[in-house]
C-alpha cells in the first residue's frame, strides 16, 4: 500500500526523494487569489458577496456576520459530552500558552536601562476551515493564545453552507475558548482579503492567523508580501513523518499513518525505519485500517500519493532523513524515544513515544496545531502566545551613560558618513572625546 524508498547505504540529502504534495500554488492558484483579492480590495462587500455566493453557493440572505443569538444558540445546542470535551481542551490550550508566553525584561549597563516589553496585536482574524470537514478545534487553537495574549479585538472567519449556517460546533468553540468579538460566514481568499483590506463591514486586521486550502495559504502570502498585514505562517495541507523502530506497535503507526491522509487526499504519511519486519506489519495493518475507515477514498489518494516508507540504516540515520523532510507532525515511536526525539532539529511538533499520537495534539494535548508544512519547519515554528505580541526594544540612558557611549557614536558616525548621528550626541554631551573604551 505504501511505496517503498530505500535508502540504505546512501547519506546523501534525501530530500528530493520523499513524497509531498507540492505547498507552491499554481499559476492558476496565483491568479484566480490574485483577481479575488484586487476584487475585494476595490469592491469591498459587494465583491465578497458575490464571491461568496460564486464560490460557496450562498447568497447572503442572512448577511455575513454571525449574530449573538446564533452563537448562543450553538452553544446552547451542543450534546454535554462534546461541550466537556471542548472545555476540557480550552483549558489544555489555554494552560499551554499562558505558559509559553514571553516575559517582558529589564535590566541596568553602565548607567543605561532596557529591555523588552510585548505588545498585544491589536486586531486579528482568525481563519478556521469548514471544506472538508469542520475544524472545530481550529477555533481553539487560533483563538484561545490570541486572548491569552491580550489582543483587543478578535474577528472570526468560516466558510458558510449554501444556506448560511456555520456548523454550530464551531460557533460553541469559539465562545468557549474566549469568544471571538465578531464572527463572519465567509470563506477562502476572499475571507483573507476582507481581512486584510477592510471593507465597510470588516474592520481591516493586523495578521490573519490559522490554517485553509491552496486558496486561503496563498492568499495569506500575497498580502503578507505586499506588506498589508502579518501572517502566522504558511499552514497548508498536513503531513505526518513517523521514526519507528522493532518496539513500535505496528497497528498504531498504522492508525497514526490513516488519522492524518484522512485530511485530505494529498495529504502526506511517511514511515522512516530500519525495520523491515515492522514495515511489513505496517503493511498488513494498514490494509485493515484503510478498509475500515469511513473516508476510505480520501485516506486512498493521499497513501497512493503521498503515502511511504523509508528505509534507512538505522536511528541516526532516520533522524537525518526527518530533518531533511522537516514534517508538520512528527511522532517518535522508538526505545529511548525522548532521546531520539531531543536529536531532532526540525519538526513543526514532535510527537514522543506510543502514548503521544498526532491526534491527541491536534485536539487536546495543549501546544498549537496550527504548524508549518512544506518543509517549512527547517526556520519556522508553529503558532505561539508570541505571534499576537510585538515585541518592542526599549533603552532609558543617563546622561552619564550617554556621555561614557558618545566616542562610540562619533567613530561609528564618522565611518558611515553620518556625521548628524555624531551631531545629536554631540549637543547633549558637549565636546567630543576621542576614546573608545570597553
Amino acid at each position: 500500500m505504501l511505496s517503498r524508498i530505500d535508502l540504505r547505504g546512501d547519506r546523501s540529502d534525501p530530500s528530493a526523494r520523499l513524497p509531498r504534495a507540492s505547498e507552491e500554488a499554481t499559476a492558476d492558484v496565483r491568479a484566480t487569489v490574485r483577481r479575488i483579492l484586487d476584487a475585494v480590495r476595490t469592491g469591498g462587500d459587494e465583491a465578497v458577496d458575490r464571491l461568496t455566493a460564486e464560490l460557496d453557493g450562498y447568497d447572503g440572505g442572512v448577511g455575513h456576520e454571525v449574530h449573538a443569538d446564533e452563537v448562543a444558540e450553538a452553544v446552547a445546542g451542543i450534546g454535554s459530552e462534546l461541550r466537556a470535551a471542548l472545555e476540557r481542551a480550552v483549558d489544555r490550550v489555554r494552560w499551554f500558552h499562558e505558559r509559553s508566553r514571553p516575559r517582558d525584561w529589564s535590566d541596568e549597563r553602565g548607567g543605561a536601562r532596557m529591555g523588552v516589553r510585548h505588545s498585544p496585536l491589536r486586531r486579528i482574524a482568525a481563519y478556521v476551515p469548514g471544506g472538508l470537514s469542520p475544524l472545530v478545534s481550529t477555533a481553539i487553537m487560533t483563538i484561545v493564545p490570541a486572548r491569552v495574549a491580550g489582543v483587543d479585538e478578535v474577528l472570526m472567519f468560516t466558510p458558510p453552507r449554501p444556506d448560511g449556517s456555520v456548523a454550530p460546533a464551531i460557533l460553541a468553540a469559539a465562545q468557549l475558548a474566549g469568544g471571538a468579538d465578531r464572527i463572519y460566514r465567509i470563506g477562502g481568499a476572499q475571507a483573507v482579503a476582507a481581512a486584510a483590506y477592510g471593507t465597510a463591514t470588516v474592520p481591516r486586521c493586523d495578521k490573519v492567523v490559522g490554517p485553509g486550502n491552496a486558496y486561503v495559504a496563498e492568499a495569506k502570502q500575497q498580502v503578507a508580501a505586499e506588506g498589508t498585514c502579518a501572517i502566522d505562517l504558511r499552514a497548508g495541507t498536513t503531513e505526518v513523518a513517523i521514526i519507528a523502530d522493532d518496539t513500535a506497535d505496528p497497528r498504531q503507526v498504522a492508525a497514526d499513518l490513516v488519522a492524518q491522509a484522512e485530511h485530505d487526499p494529498l495529504a502526506t504519511a511517511i514511515l522512516i525505519t530500519a525495520s523491515t519486519a515492522l514495515v511489513d506489519a505496517v503493511d498488513a495493518a494498514l490494509t485493515e485500517e484503510v478498509a475500515a475507515t469511513r473516508h476510505r477514498e480520501r485516506v486512498e489518494a493521499a497513501l497512493a500519493g503521498q503515502g511511504a516508507v523509508v528505509l534507512v540504516d538505522d536511528v541516526d540515520h532516520a533522524i537525518t532523513v526527518a530533518d531533511a523532510f522537516a514534517a508538520e507532525h512528527l511522532e517518535v515511536q522508538t526505545a529511548d524515544a525522548g532521546e531520539v526525539a531531543g536529536r531532532i532539529r526540525c519538526a513543526g511538533a514532535i510527537f514522543v513515544g506510543g502514548s503521544s499520537p498526532v491526534s491527541l495534539g491536534d485536539y487536546a494535548a495543549g501546544p498549537n496545531h496550527t504548524l508549518p508544512t512544506g518543509g517549512s519547519a527547517r526556520f519556522t515554528g508553529g503558532l505561539r502566545t508570541d505571534d499576537f505580541l510585538v515585541p518592542i526594544n526599549w533603552v532609558a540612558c543617563s546622561e552619564d551613560a550617554l556621555a561614557d557611549l558618545a566616542p562610540v557614536v562619533y567613530a561609528l558616525g564618522e565611518a558611515e558618513d553620518l556625521p548628524a548621528h555624531a551631531r545629536a550626541v554631540e549637543v547633549r554631551v558637549g565636546e567630543r572625546v576621542p576614546r573608545v573604551g570597553p
